[in-house]
């Protein structure tokens, strides 16, 4: 199953659960229809007018909460008491997670997500919440990050990048807010019975027996919602452990870290019971205790298995034994292992040209090879010391993007930093033209790669001067219309990315576009990657034009022509593109590289404009090495 048929996946399970959450409340509805009978008797005006109050507090209470949650994933963590982490941490254990992380987003084509850690919880467990990449966040206990080594850790992160990459994230942070309407019932049955105990009148006994029977439906809430809970989750967990290890391409980190979970003695266990309830489904292991129907997860030893098939509960035993005499220490068994200094080996030659084919491309979205995070370390290394503290440092980042962005046209030049100046002030424009001196030398494959890493950082700047970022990128990307697509493009997708990041609630959607409704934008973003890719082979253009066509629109003939002004022509077919349904979307990538293909082989360049577009359209796109 590749990404888009992941994406289809989550899209059917978005549908699933709104049939699921209307059918619990239906049985709630039912359930206080039966109380009013029982207890009050009544009309049918009264049992509609039960019916509607249930609703609407069940309604309204799902509406507040995923108004609470509307931020995205850094509001969830912080609510679970998450401490961020600081990009310039020093603590070896922070350190180790944030290398782990890094390399796991530039390998998978995403923006690093923000890093928390849940300080107080010993057990081995960690979430990713969030609407969309843009606004991910990954939390991990501190637990994990004693117990596990960097195997183990990398393979408890490389299960939580799949919820990221597949849509995961979005359905449970969907879950929780309408999971929380479904106990609105019991909530306020057991607030009016904590503080309506002491009343002796007869409307007070009469307000604590409404409060009872509240109490009483709301356990029935909380059941409907603990099923569903556990069907929506444990199916994923199966297939994010199965991702993991496609990622990693070893089952050992993974498994470590399954079994430190059975052997260790506070297990996955959380200790904030409330907490781990609502976020039962979002954890990579068990937080609560539930079995059977209601489990979240898969036995634990059955995870195992899957992934070391002689493994035994005999061998579980013992482990369990070992470290309770011993518990794991994981940077001593990163110096053991010697997983502390790793050789990534080379990057491909900037000239290298790589042998691929469009479906290549297609399943390679969102699925990283081993060698790309292996490699991805490798990326990051190599980026100049200045470079990577600036792009960490929140009063530098902004320059570090503007950097990035400035043209190598003297005279477009000039005028993108006029534009920062204009509006960001003469200092912030002469330190990006500075930093762009430093970017000279920079390998293709690090240019994006220093905009994942920066873009944490730009989100924590007060919203009205991300605002006028945003103002300031529109400005530079449409500099006399005549900068490259690769600049273009990087520009679009920081537009995208932090707009998105502002309100991800807003901006969380599947696509649901058929290719059929979107001819001219296919055409239009096919003629400019096309003429990009051939600027003085105007036949050429037009063949790998007519290849992309044919991919995506086999029975449409459309001419090639490619627009005057190109950067004017792709502001208006992103947002129809990206509104694809799955396949489609899926075809869009296969004739997007068909455009850009020379006699089947890439260049380093062509295949960092291919990821910078695909990542544009929501399609993650890895460095595209020599594999």
């Amino acid at each position: 199953m590749n990404f888009f048929e992941r994406q289809a996946q989550a899209r059917r399970n978005t549908t699933r659960l709104v049939v699921l959450f209307a059918l619990a409340v239906l049985c709630i509805v039912v359930l206080v229809d039966v109380a009013v009978l029982l207890f009050f008797g009544g009309s049918v005006g009264t049992l509609v007018g039960a019916s509607i109050v249930t609703v609407m507090i069940i309604g309204l209470g799902s509406l507040y909460r995923m108004a609470s949650l509307r931020a995205g994933g850094e509001r969830v963590a912080t609510q679970l008491g998450g401490v961020a982490v600081p990009e310039d941490t020093t603590d070896p254990q922070l350190r180790r997670l944030r290398n782990v992380v890094e390399e796991m987003a530039i390998a998978s084509g995403v923006p690093v997500p923000a890093l928390f850690v849940l300080e107080h919880e010993q057990g081995i467990n960690a979430f990713a919440a969030g609407y969309a990449p843009t606004d991910a966040a990954v939390a991990v206990t501190r637990g994990a990050l004693e117990r596990l080594n960097r195997d183990e850790l990398q393979g408890v992160i490389a299960h939580e990048f799949s919820h990221v990459l597949n849509g995961d994230m979005r359905i449970n942070i969907r879950l929780m807010g309408v999971l929380f309407g479904i106990l609105m019932l019991g909530l306020i049955g057991r607030r009016i019975l904590i503080h309506g105990a002491a009343s002796r009148s007869r409307d007070g006994a009469f307000v604590l027996v409404m409060a009872l029977i509240c109490l009483v439906i709301g356990y029935a809430g909380v059941f409907f919602g603990r099923m569903i809970k556990a069907g929506v989750s444990r199916s994923r967990e199966v297939l994010a452990d199965a991702s993991a290890v496609q990622f990693t391409r070893q089952t050992q980190g993974l498994a470590g870290a399954l079994k430190k979970i059975g052997g260790v003695q506070e297990g996955s266990k959380l200790q904030e019971r409330a907490d781990a309830e609502e976020i039962s489904h979002m954890l990579f292991g068990d937080g609560v205790g539930f079995a059977g129907l209601l489990a979240t997860h898969p036995p634990l030893i059955r995870r195992i298995q899957a992934l070391e098939p002689g493994f035994s509960g005999e061998q579980l035993a013992g482990l369990q034994a070992r470290w309770l005499r011993s518990p794991p220490n994981g940077l001593e068994e990163d110096v053991q292992l010697g997983l502390a200094a790793r050789d990534d080996g080379p990057l491909p030659s900037a000239a290298a040209r790589i042998a691929v084919t469009p479906p290549m491309i297609a399943a390679h979205v969102a699925e990283p090879a081993d060698d790309d995070w292996t490699r991805a370390g490798a990326i990051v290394a190599a980026i100049p010391a200045a470079l990577q503290q600036a792009a960490r440092r929140r009063d530098e980042v902004m320059a570090v993007l503007f950097a990035l962005l400035l043209d190598g046209d003297e005279a477009i030049r000039g005028r993108q930093h006029a534009e920062i100046a204009a509006r960001m002030g003469m200092p912030v424009a002469d330190l990006a033209t500075h930093l762009r001196d430093g970017m000279q030398e920079l390998h293709p494959m690090q240019r994006l790669p220093l905009a994942q890493l920066a873009f944490p950082v730009l989100r924590m700047r007060p919203r009205p001067e991300l605002a006028v970022f945003l103002d300031v990128v529109e400005a530079m990307v449409h500099a006399d219309r005549r900068v490259s697509l690769f600049e273009y493009c990087l520009g679009r997708l920081l537009q995208v990315q932090v707009t998105e990041s502002l309100d991800p609630g807003r901006h969380a959607r599947f696509g649901r576009q058929r290719a059929v409704n979107v001819r001219q934008e296919f055409a239009t973003l096919l003629a400019v990657v096309a003429q990009a890719g051939h600027p003085d082979d105007a036949d050429g253009a037009r063949r790998a034009y007519l290849a992309g066509l044919q991919r995506v629109l086999p029975r449409d003939h459309m001419p090639y022509v490619p627009p005057d002004d190109p950067v004017q022509a792709l502001d208006a077919v992103w947002d129809p593109l990206d509104r694809l349904e799955p396949v489609a979307k899926q075809m869009l990538v296969e004739a997007i590289t068909d455009a850009i293909l020379h006699d089947g082989r890439i260049s380093v360049q062509e295949a960092e404009l291919l990821r910078m577009v695909c990542a544009v359209l929501h399609c993650p796109l890895p460095p595209v090495l020599d594999h």
